[in-house]
């Protein structure tokens, strides 16, 4: 995933259709969900065909199994793929793309006459719906920002979520329907009409991107988005499905394949610029961690009931597709009202919970199903599992949008994603396992036991889990999400009167609707949030004009941060020894400085000043050149760590670390605020021009008086 949050300052709408009334309106949502969908119902619409190919193509039933996993590799694969590629290409391109790609490999499966074109078919039908979900999931959020709310309406995510979860559990129905009328090959052209109807919806709804594409070298290209990162990412969970598959046969060199190419794309996102799978915040984001985790578990025992419990009626009970299929209705039915019903809800921590206790209870319920169980009481079992299945998918949903940085959300969502398939994958294996022998009532119990420890882990994940408590606490008091920021009050606060102090008009008088157009001032979440104090040091603060001036407003602005619980970096420039010996004589600014010594680590001049007191759990970054991520700590991967996807800049001088360090985060994407009146120059010129011509286009330009209100309409 990116390193950085997304914290883009939000475009001037210039899309076609932009939002005059209801910005999340039909036309806007409809091809999201549409495109959103056509993963989940092509993972579960093949289940009730596999029988009918094999016996179209005369090959054993086991074999037809490659067609359910190539879907799951490639879609694993492609998903927290598509999410960075729409994040660096914008999420409209990859979205209309990806539906492009599944509308091709309809036709590519619908006219398939061997079991290598249906693989081909189904790897592009993986590749191309894996676009859809987490480029919706950036759209939407693109939406929120441009339309000035503080988080898209909860219902529209639980759309998302509910058109993906219940497309899962009725796509076994809607193939049966679809097979015993048209035969095995309804279940590739199918995609031909549902992709063109997405596409021209999202042709004709979603706006396109604002910024052009950026190629670059094909070096540059793939260092942006870690190609190397994305290869051994694919090559480790390809050595892990095909050790999955092999079960219960122990394939050791592929299992060894997947864990030393594991060990080494570790080892590579650890020194990656922009890390594709950025292991340091799965490492630091623990509640970010547990969600995939969560997920994919929870998913295993929804798929595992998807694809045992069909084989199972076919097999063991004599069911035909379609009347599998029609068993499993009321679960799709179900898995749907528990989305719709937690997607209204702001907590999470008990929805999550009640989906680890239905999943216990329909593992256990399981155990007593056999070949004499009534056909009404097995439908009630699956019941069980699609309330299980709507509930978690919109939980863990929430808690992803809540806890990922918004820059790497496309990454992240695809990674969900991701965790879910690799649960997928290894359902398959179990199933695959027990019923290795042929598919019978004591294989049906085999996989019941390994789905009670399955939710049995699930729940104690849950119930141990603070933080989702926390979270549920901390949006508690939280607006409707949907609500629009409100607008900040104007500053009390008199006016001073020094002389280098950039005075700002009411921060309503500089913001205006998004819908009119406008630029509008986004509000500050001081959680994610975090104040870098830079240079405000003896040796910088000697050469600005009224230094008492603005190291008191740097004051007021640090007060702030720790009465809203906003993390502090300070920023220090000074050279240790081997430092000073490393720069060059061409470096004009500091190897003048080096040799009269003015920056020398270890000094008074050099140490922050004395009226900026540091806390225990404040970040102190010691830089030796000028910008702040040039320092002797990874200001990023500290920033990651505390989830931070907003700064707010002061420092001296405007022309020196201001400059850089706010060019260098506007290009990491972060959300940037600069306290005008917290930061000075040398030349009050420079200063001027810089705030008033060059800065405005990176960055929100404040005074230390709008932090509070700023904060509170977060709140």
């Amino acid at each position: 995933m990116p390193s950085t949050g997304d914290t883009r300052t939000p475009e001037r709408i210039s899309e076609a259709g932009a939002p005059r009334g209801n910005p999340f309106g039909a036309r806007f949502v409809a091809p999201l969900y549409l495109g959103a969908s056509l993963n989940p119902v092509n993972s579960s619409i093949i289940a009730t065909a596999l029988v009918a190919i094999a016996s179209a193509l005369r090959i054993p039933v086991g074999d037809t199994a490659i067609l359910i996993s190539s879907l799951y590799l490639t879609s694993a694969l492609a998903q927290p793929a598509a999410g960075r590629l729409a994040e660096e290409f914008g999420p409209r391109r990859i979205f209309v793309a990806g539906i492009t790609l599944v509308l091709v490999a309809g036709i590519v499966g619908s006219l398939a006459h061997s079991l290598t074109a249906l693989i081909v078919a189904r790897v592009l039908i993986g590749a191309g719906t894996s676009a859809g979900y987490p480029a919706a999931m950036l759209l939407i959020r693109r939406r929120a920002e441009q339309t000035g709310h503080a988080a898209p309406p909860r219902e529209v995510l639980g759309g998302l979520s509910i058109t993906g979860a219940a497309t899962v559990a009725v796509g076994p129905a809607i193939g049966g329907l679809l097979i015993g009328g048209a035969g095995w090959r309804a279940a590739f052209w199918i995609n031909i009409p549902v992709a063109a109807v997405a596409l021209f919806l999202a042709l004709a709804g979603i706006a396109r991107d604002p910024d052009p594409v950026r190629f670059g070298s094909p070096r540059a290209l793939a260092s942006r988005i870690d190609l190397l990162g994305m290869l051994g990412f694919g090559g480790s969970l390809t050595a892990l499905m095909i050790f999955l598959d092999a079960l219960p046969r122990l394939d050791w060199p592929a299992l060894a394949a997947a864990l030393v190419l594991a060990a080494a794309l570790a080892g590579w996102e650890l020194r990656a610029a922009q890390p594709f799978l950025d292991v340091r915040l799965l490492v630091a984001n623990g509640a970010l961690t547990r969600t995939y985790l969560r997920n994919g578990l929870t998913l295993m025992g929804t798929y595992v009931i998807l694809y045992g419990l069909t084989q199972w009626l076919e097999v063991a009970r004599g069911l035909s597709a379609y009347q599998a299929g029609l068993m499993l209705m009321p679960m799709g039915v179900l898995t749907a009202l528990a989305a719709r019903v937690v997607s209204r809800r702001a907590a999470v921590r008990w929805p999550l919970i009640a989906c680890a206790v239905l999943l216990l209870v329909g593992a256990v319920a399981t155990l007593f199903v056999g070949s004499g169980t009534p056909i009404a009481a097995v439908i009630c079992v699956t019941a069980v599992f699609g309330l299980t299945s709507g509930a978690g998918t919109v939980a863990n949903q929430t808690v992803l949008y809540q806890e990922a940085p918004a820059a790497a959300l496309g990454t992240a969502s695809g990674l969900l994603r991701t965790f879910g398939y690799i649960g997928s994958i290894a359902s398959a294996a179990i199933t695959g396992t027990a019923f290795h022998r042929g598919v019978s009532d004591s294989g049906l119990h085999s996989i019941a036991w390994v789905l009670v420890a399955i939710s049995a882990l699930v729940l104690v994940m849950t119930v141990l889990d603070r933080q989702l408590a926390r979270a549920d606490r901390h949006h508690t008091d939280q607006p409707p999400a949907g609500a629009r920021n409100p607008g900040p009050a104007p500053s009390t606060e008199p006016t001073r009167a020094e002389p280098t102090r950039t005075e700002l008009p009411p921060i309503e008088s500089r913001s205006a609707d998004m819908t009119t157009g406008t630029h509008t001032t986004p509000a500050l979440d001081p959680a994610r949030t975090a104040l870098l104090l830079m240079d405000f040091q003896p040796v910088v603060l000697g050469v600005v004009p009224d230094p008492e001036g603005v190291l008191a407003r740097a004051g007021e602005a640090l007060a702030w941060a720790r009465a809203h619980g906003a993390h502090v970096v300070f920023v220090r420039v000074a050279l240790a020894e081997k430092d000073a010996a490393a720069v060059p004589a061409h470096n004009k600014t500091f190897f003048q400085a080096v040799a009269a010594g003015y920056l020398t680590d270890g000094t008074a001049a050099t140490a922050v000043h004395e009226s900026l007191k540091a806390e225990e759990d404040d970040l102190t970054v010691r830089k030796t050149r000028i910008s702040a991520f040039a320092s002797d700590t990874d200001l990023r991967a500290e920033l990651r760590a505390r989830n931070v996807d907003t700064l707010v800049l002061a420092g001296l001088s405007t022309s020196g670390v201001v400059l850089t360090t706010l060019r260098q985060a506007a290009d990491e994407d972060y959300r940037l605020f600069l306290l005008a009146d917290a930061t000075a120059d040398p030349d009050p010129e420079v200063h001027r021009v810089l705030m008033e011509k060059v800065f405005p286009h990176q960055a929100e330009i404040i005074s230390t008086a709008d932090l509070a209100t700023l904060s509170t309409a977060a709140q």
